[in-house]
C-alpha cells in the first residue's frame, strides 16, 4: 500500500523533488543536476511512495516561479508527524519570515520559547525536510553572517539575492 507520493521536475536552478502524505507535504529538496538525484535527495521508498505528479501541480508551479525570483507563498499543509515539538515549532516560525526578510538563529531560537537556543535553532535547520517551503535560508547569524545551508552558501546567497536581501560585503 502506499504511503506518499512524489514529484520530480525541473526548474531554472535544478530538478527538484516534492512529496506528501495524506496529511500533508513531507519533503522539498533543494536544486539537484539531475532527476535521480532528485529522487534519491527524497528519500523515497518506491515500495511505499508512488509517482503522481498530478497531486503537485500548483505547488510545482510556485515552487519553479520562486526559483526565478518571483515573491511566492507556501502556504501548504505540512505533515510534520514525525519531527519532535521542538522541530516543529521551529520550523513552523520559519514559515513567518517574510519573503526578502532575513532573521537571526537567535530571534527564531526566542520566538520558539527558547531564547539561548540559537543553536540548537541552527541544527534544526540543517534537518529541515522542507527546504523553500520552511524557508531556511532566509536565517542567519545575528552578526549578519550567513551561518550554513544544505545546498551550500553558494546558493543560499542565490536564494537571498533573488529575494532581493542585501548581503553583507564582508561576505
Amino acid at each position: 500500500m502506499y504511503t506518499a507520493s512524489y514529484a520530480i521536475f525541473d526548474t531554472v536552478l535544478g530538478w527538484m523533488g516534492v512529496m506528501g502524505s495524506p496529511a500533508g507535504l513531507l519533503r522539498t529538496t533543494l536544486p539537484q543536476p539531475s532527476s535521480d538525484a532528485a529522487f534519491m535527495e527524497l528519500r523515497a521508498d518506491k515500495r511505499n511512495a508512488l509517482e503522481q505528479p498530478e497531486h503537485f501541480l500548483e505547488l510545482i508551479e510556485r515552487i519553479r516561479r520562486f526559483s526565478q525570483g518571483e515573491n511566492t507563498s507556501f502556504p501548504d499543509i505540512l505533515d510534520l508527524s514525525k519531527a519532535t515539538p521542538f522541530r516543529r515549532a521551529v520550523w513552523e516560525n520559519t514559515r513567518l519570515i517574510p519573503y526578502g526578510e532575513v532573521r537571526s538563529y537567535g530571534w527564531l531560537a526566542a520566538r520558539t520559547g527558547v531564547p539561548a537556543g540559537a543553536r540548537a535553532v541552527g541544527q534544526c535547520m540543517a534537518k529541515n525536510p522542507l527546504p523553500i517551503v520552511v524557508p531556511c535560508h532566509r536565517v542567519i547569524a545575528a552578526d549578519g553572517g550567513l551561518g550554513g545551508y544544505g545546498g551550500g552558501l553558494g546558493l543560499k546567497i542565490k536564494r537571498l539575492e533573488l529575494e532581493g536581501v542585501k548581503i553583507q560585503g564582508s561576505l
